[in-house]
């Protein structure tokens, strides 16, 4: 089933987007996480809405640092609440 992207979302998502396709092929590959960090904050974006999505996205950047942390960081789900 196909997720449903509000116009919230999507204009959240587009900066994080031109910067993958623009900017980010011109730094080269540099990510310490998987995701990356720009894929991780399309996703929180899209899992938790424009808000907060941003506010984990830059909560993920501020880990991209020589003594911060790397590999595997997923997107945290929302609970559901029947």
């Amino acid at each position: 089933m196909k997720e449903k992207v509000t116009w919230g979302q999507k204009l959240a998502i587009v900066p994080v987007r031109f910067y993958q396709l623009a900017i980010s092929p011109m730094l080269g590959a540099h990510c310490r996480h998987t995701p990356t960090c720009s894929q991780y904050t399309i996703e929180a974006i899209k899992e938790w809405g424009p808000w907060r999505g941003i506010w984990l996205g830059t909560k993920r950047l501020s880990k991209c640092h020589p003594w911060g942390t790397s590999g595997y960081d997923p997107v945290p789900k929302k609970q559901n609440h029947p």
